[in-house]
């Protein structure tokens, strides 16, 4: 049993920032509650095969953007997204899963609590209809929805053709900002980042640096 609101475009529980791009989704299937007050939200995504220092990093970072009062939106897939949704339920703050299948779909299995968590302390929303399952076509759809709900998106670590790439470049076409946090020079990990921070993103350390930027 899965209570599901559906949210039509012009709805006033509709995400005033995904208004602003120019293919917001036509409605959004929603597990929990939509707010006003996620307009301020910053995105948090990376790799799904995160090292201990990225996890560590995400969660810090994502759990101190929380704590001033904006909401942490990520894409609930494993490593870097799990991390994210973890800081801010940390401080029981809000957060937001974007999902690249449908909500009653959990994916992947063992993210089953997380999902009900972020649903309990704040939503878990998708785009695909009830039962879609988690196709690969589905999750460059599913990041400009990630990106389009936000003011900003933070990227830790991600290989040279990892889909939080596509999330930034998005990010810039929807006119956001872009934020990378550093790694090691010797990780593939760290070349997402670096490569963004080479093409002008913000170069950030800690919460303190995104709010002040946003």
């Amino acid at each position: 049993q899965h209570v599901v609101q559906l949210v039509p475009f012009l709805d006033d529980a509709y995400p005033a920032n995904l208004l602003t791009i120019y293919d917001p989704p036509p409605c959004l299937y929603v597990k929990g509650e939509l707010r006003r007050e996620d307009s301020r939200a910053v995105a948090v995504v990376g790799s799904r095969f995160a090292s201990s220092y990225g996890q560590m990093v995400t969660e810090r970072i994502s759990r101190d953007i929380a704590r001033q009062g904006m909401t942490i939106v990520s894409g609930m897939a494993r490593g870097i997204d799990t991390s994210a949704h973890r800081g801010a339920l940390s401080v029981k703050r809000r957060t937001i899963a974007v999902l690249g299948c449908g909500v009653d779909v959990t994916y992947p299995l063992e993210n089953k609590k997380l999902k009900d968590d972020i649903a309990s302390c704040g939503a878990v929303i998708s785009e695909f209809p009830m039962s879609t399952g988690p196709a690969g076509c589905n999750f460059p759809r599913r990041n400009r929805i990630i990106s389009g709900m936000s003011l900003g998106v933070v990227v830790v670590e991600a290989s040279h053709r990892s889909g939080s790439l596509i999330t930034a470049r998005l990010a810039l076409d929807q006119g956001r900002d872009v934020f990378a946090v550093p790694g090691s020079i010797d990780s593939p990990r760290s070349r997402g980042p670096h490569q963004l921070l080479k093409e002008g993103a913000t170069l950030v350390e800690d919460a303190q640096a995104i709010s002040a930027e946003l």
